[in-house]
């Protein structure tokens, strides 16, 4: 039996060089584009589940919000693909998710309102579901918008002083107009003109965390100097405590003048956890976690409607028909919830006031019950750690510290929303990212997220292979002399 011939030259071809070329990088888009799916078949499954038990029927409902929900994605996932291809896949899908169960759960609501209505012979509301799918529609104008123009983060940091004072001043804008043009539920926080109102506070957060970034990686040294050694720990010196101090004055201006508590303590919160990030001393976290407890023992002891949250959160009962009201309700529904919640569209969410924005965590506890509210905290867990990961994976320090902020901005709104509503901590009137109701937290969370895809994408993009220019042929090389290591140069 004869061997097998050898194969031939041109069977394999090998590339020049004698190299096989490296395979294209992987930018996980499919696996986003398949996640996305998944969300949209969860959200229009909750919609199923809300319309059988509301209205024992199915509405053209659920096709009006599934179809602009799979559109509005669908124009967020190709302009991912064509201005950020090697982001994270994993962000997108998240927010998908979390978008998609707020919208649910506004309709949910809606349909409560309805019947409430009609039990009480009044007009019924238009429904808030069609502005919220509005208002999502505009933020996915920003959030590509975004992408599109900024082309690279990195060129914000050369703006950060004028996007800073763009954020102050959108900032001090509502405690300088009249109650009539600023105010609701007794905080000074909106500028209300004919026809919409606008929260500056939600779009100078994010102004705020880029110029904090880039002047702390400008003046790095200037928080890092050698200080007093007390303790174990290296605490600054008096004269460089100005930055932290200026913050602390500016937030408590805002508890003050626009009754806001919870946008102070999200600003403090989250330039004290970049400061930390930027000099890794546990020393500002201690002064900084100083003067924030010294600033609401004092707004405590000064200001009315400050004392006046101190103690509802103490005793909610104690005034239950005023006062106590919401976090009372917001209590008994978590209670009703129990583990596995009443299900969809079975529940009484109404009963809590502002239960479509600061209170719809309170909603998803009574009809998802625990297990279905830890899910979702799952999710802004995975989309935070995301974040953090990308602060990780990024080269400069200008992202490190942005994308850090924007994650951690996440977090703490997290946490202060979920400790409001079951008294862990006072209620400080913020709203649950993508899920409440409103135009101004959509869109600045859709600028938010955008950033953050933008920086991801900087940091999983692979590097940029040189071109090696090619050898000279044999023919044309110039003769060298070679010398042996042990040959000496003649005397």
């Amino acid at each position: 039996m004869s061997a097998p011939a050898p194969p031939s030259a041109g069977a394999f071809p090998s590339p020049p060089g004698g190299f096989a070329p490296a395979p294209p990088p992987s930018t996980r888009r499919n696996v986003e584009l398949l996640l996305l799916g998944f969300a949209a078949v969860l959200v229009t499954a909750a919609l199923f589940l809300v319309e059988a038990s509301q209205e024992q029927s199915i509405t053209w409902d659920i096709a009006k919000y599934g179809a602009a929900f799979l559109a509005l994605y669908a124009v967020a996932h190709l302009a991912v693909r064509r201005f950020a291809p090697f982001a994270d896949p994993l962000l997108l899908p998240i927010v998908a998710v979390l978008n998609g169960l707020g919208l649910v759960l506004i309709h949910r609501l809606d349909l409560g309102a309805a019947q409430d209505a009609v039990f009480n012979s009044v007009p019924i509301p238009s429904p808030d579901a069609n502005q919220q799918i509005l208002w999502t529609a505009l933020g996915m104008v920003v959030f590509v918008a975004v992408l599109m123009v900024l082309r690279d983060y990195r060129t914000l940091a050369r703006y950060s002083y004028t996007l800073g004072l763009i954020g102050l001043v959108a900032l001090m804008i509502p405690a300088l107009l009249p109650a009539s043009m600023s105010e609701i539920n007794g905080a000074k926080i909106w500028i209300r003109l004919p026809g919409f109102s606008v929260q500056p506070g939600e779009f100078a957060k994010l102004l705020l965390i880029i110029f904090f970034a880039s002047v702390l990686v400008s003046k790095r040294d200037l928080f890092t100097v050698a200080g007093k050694h007390w303790l174990g720990m290296d605490f600054p010196r008096a004269r460089d405590l100005g930055p932290i101090l200026a913050v602390w004055v500016i937030c408590i201006g805002v508890l003050v003048l626009e009754k806001d508590l919870g946008t102070s303590l999200l600003i403090f919160s989250t330039v004290l956890v970049m400061l930390y990030i930027a000099t890794e001393r546990v020393g500002w976290l201690i002064i900084g976690f100083s003067l924030l407890l010294a600033g609401f023992v004092f707004a405590y002891q000064i200001f009315g409607h400050v004392k006046v949250r101190i103690d509802t959160w103490l005793d909610p009962f104690a005034d239950y028909s005023n006062t106590g009201y919401q976090i009372s309700q917001s209590l008994f529904g978590l209670a009703t919830g129990g583990l596995a919640g009443t299900g969809l569209g079975s529940g009484r969410p109404n009963q809590v006031p502002f239960s479509k924005t600061d209170f719809i965590v309170t909603t998803i506890g009574e009809e998802m019950g625990l297990i279905g509210l830890t899910a979702v905290l799952i999710l802004f867990l995975v989309l935070i750690v995301r974040g953090l990961r990308t602060a990780l994976a990024v080269r400069d320090s200008f992202g490190k510290l942005l994308a850090a902020g924007l994650a951690f901005t996440l977090a703490i709104q997290i946490f202060v929303v979920v400790g409001g509503v079951t008294k862990l901590i006072p209620l400080t009137g913020l709203t649950t990212p993508f899920m409440s109701y409103g135009g101004s937290s959509l869109l600045s969370n859709y600028a938010l997220l955008a950033l953050l895809i933008k920086v991801s994408d900087a940091a999983r993009a692979p590097a940029p292979v040189r071109k090696r220019e090619p050898a000279a042929p044999i023919a044309e090389a110039q003769t060298e002399m070679l010398r042996r290591p042990d040959q000496r140069h003649p005397e």
